[in-house]
């Protein structure tokens, strides 16, 4: 339990954070790419909610006496869905930024120096896109088989429900490999290797997930998301996940 709490408070921690000396300067760009793509998400959940819910939830079904549970489940799996593809988009453009803001946060943490203080920017660029598109095909790989599912769902009472719960499970662990992936990459650590650390400690890592869900929800406050996701995220790695890297296979 106490990791299931922690976990999720992390990106709430995280707003501390970018607050610090040093670390300001560093927040300004991810927060600009943050507002746009939320403000776009939040224009095309509002639009096509009606569709979606139609399809998923008709009225006069043989589970309307379920609706308002259902109705809340389907609706966060749509919600999350559009955060989860539009935080990839925002992450590829933001992600060498991030990954200094990372540093500069480990090193507000932890009084040392980051791996990457002396790494030119163009060769920054070059390894956080290269992570960027990694976790692309890691999530588009593993997203198909729930997109097949998500389709079988339409026709199959019932199915539609463990779908969503599916979804948003997957949502909240790939936020997870999503953040921690800048502190580690920064040390160097491959993603198989990050998924390992990650899977160690996977309830606590679903937990952070599940609390930036949640941040991204909060009315303005989740504008500072992803900075918050990685403050939080990077906390998490000096705290906790530095400490299961040499249990895991490199």
């Amino acid at each position: 339990m106490h990791d299931l709490i922690s976990g999720f408070l992390l990106p709430f921690r995280g707003i501390k954070l970018l607050n610090q000396p040093g670390v300001r300067r560093y927040v300004a760009l991810p927060l600009t790419l943050n507002i746009l793509i939320l403000s776009l998400i939040l224009w095309i959940s509002a639009r096509y909610f009606g569709t979606f819910i139609d399809a998923f939830l008709p009225e006069n079904s043989w589970w309307d006496f379920a609706r308002p549970v259902l109705w809340a489940v389907f609706s966060l799996a749509y919600l999350l869905t559009l955060f989860y593809g539009f935080t990839l988009c925002a992450n590829l453009a933001a992600a060498p930024f991030n990954a200094m803001l990372s540093a500069k946060i480990e090193e507000h943490l932890t009084g040392q120096p980051s791996p990457i203080s002396h790494t030119p920017l163009l060769m920054l660029i070059r390894d956080t896109l290269s992570s960027e598109l990694n976790k692309l095909g890691y999530f588009i790989s593993r997203s198909i088989p729930l997109w097949l599912l998500l389709i079988v769902a339409i026709f199959i009472p019932g199915l539609n429900l463990l779908v969503s719960l599916l979804w948003i499970t997957f949502g909240f662990w790939f936020l997870a490999l999503e953040y921690t992936d800048y502190p580690m990459g920064n040390h160097e650590i491959k993603p198989k290797t990050q998924r390992q650390i990650n899977a160690q400690r996977r309830a606590k890592s679903l937990a952070f997930g599940a609390g930036v869900s949640l941040l991204l929800f909060i009315p303005f406050i989740g504008f500072i998301a992803m900075p918050a996701a990685v403050a939080g995220a990077t906390r998490y790695w000096v705290d906790d996940l530095k400490n299961n890297r040499t249990h895991s296979i490199q």
